[in-house]
């Protein structure tokens, strides 16, 4: 049974709609605010002295000044009468979406679109960057797949906002690291190893939910499951995301990996710099100095042959659909690319992962 139940009134202005969720520490419920409308309420589970339950509510101070599009907002907090007798609580806004656990669940394979996956990546790290820049830094402590929240904007497009700031804590002014804390899944190796927590270690998580929105599978692990929590896991490379999603580009495998070094020196050190080559990826190539030479012979002048690759290559990839019809794909792929550089320019990276077996 929980702390309360539907129809229960709370305060004034607040009734109890229905459970959305409970974690180690807390209750969460949908409630109706008679002016606001809809909320979520945060309930804590154990009895506390009014010194710990003002510290419990430290979430709800943090939230309310860090303040960010990307962050979930709060609207109230103090203590309420439960069936297990008073306890701490506040309200934030309430997020319909679900976690991006619900978001994974879209899809039949797991893997998020890309451009779904990295507008998602880039409104958490949006988020990170409000908490990082904190003077000392706000340290998250526990990015996961379910603190992470989806809600819609007016136009009814995606909002992506962080929650459950419960295990945040500004980093020590000097050293600028925390004590190390969150969930193994998407825990950096020095936060496992007890080395203690910096904002490179929220980059870590930040990375591995993108590695897992992109592929459906956790980096350093052989099955994408993270069957056995050795450490002895981190003793082999981590695949780049292409390998099992090849829409991936070359620039955001490279960023992901980057997010994924064992060794925070030479991990993205914090969420500002991972914003700032986030949206470089998305910069245009810097124009040529010079005009560009009068095509060779070579080149692609979209006569015959042009138009011969590109037939190739829509049979190929119809092929490339059919069971057990990968092999037979890419050899006619590489028939296209190897006769026109338009085919070279499309489709020449799927040829190597094709005969690897690897198909998205």
């Amino acid at each position: 049974m929980g702390l309360l139940a539907p129809g229960d009134v709370v305060g004034d202005r607040l009734v109890v709609q229905r459970p959305l969720g409970q974690g180690a520490y807390a209750e969460v419920y949908r409630v109706w605010h008679e002016v606001l409308g809809r909320q979520a309420m945060k309930v804590f589970k154990h009895l506390a002295s009014d010194a710990e339950t003002r510290k419990l509510l430290g979430e709800a101070q943090l939230l309310s000044r860090l303040g960010h599009p990307n962050i979930v907002r709060v609207f109230d907090a103090g203590m309420i009468r439960t069936a297990e007798g008073v306890r701490g609580y506040f309200t934030m806004e309430y997020l319909p979406g679900g976690s991006l656990h619900r978001l994974l669940g879209e899809y039949t394979n797991g893997v998020v679109p890309l451009d779904v996956a990295v507008d998602v990546i880039e409104q958490m790290t949006a988020g990170m960057v409000a908490a990082h820049q904190q003077e000392p830094p706000v340290l998250h402590r526990d990015l996961t797949l379910a603190n992470a929240l989806i809600g819609f904007d007016s136009r009814g497009g995606r909002r992506v906002l962080l929650s459950d700031f419960g295990l945040s804590k500004h980093a020590d002014p000097v050293t600028q690291l925390a004590s190390a804390q969150g969930t193994f899944a998407f825990m950096a190796p020095e936060v496992q190893r007890l080395l203690g927590y910096s904002r490179a270690s929220d980059v870590w998580s930040l990375g591995t939910i993108a590695y897992v929105l992109l592929t459906h599978h956790f980096p350093y692990s052989d099955g994408g499951r993270l069957d056995s929590f050795s450490l002895s896991r981190f003793d082999r490379p981590a695949r780049p995301p292409s390998h099992f999603n090849d829409t991936v580009d070359p620039e955001l495998d490279r960023i992901v990996l980057a997010t994924l070094e064992l060794d925070p020196r030479r991990r993205i050190g914090d969420a500002m710099e991972l914003a700032d080559r986030l949206r470089a990826r998305h910069a245009p190539a810097t124009p040529p100095r010079r005009p560009e030479p009068p095509p060779r012979p070579s080149e692609c002048d979209h006569g015959p042959g042009h138009t011969a690759a590109q037939a190739e290559a829509s049979r190929a990839l119809a092929l490339a659909r059919r069971p057990g019809g990968l092999a037979e794909a890419a050899d006619a792929l590489d028939r296209a690319v190897r006769r026109c550089p338009c085919a070279r320019g499309r489709h020449g990276h799927r040829v190597e992962l094709w005969r690897r077996g690897v198909m998205m």
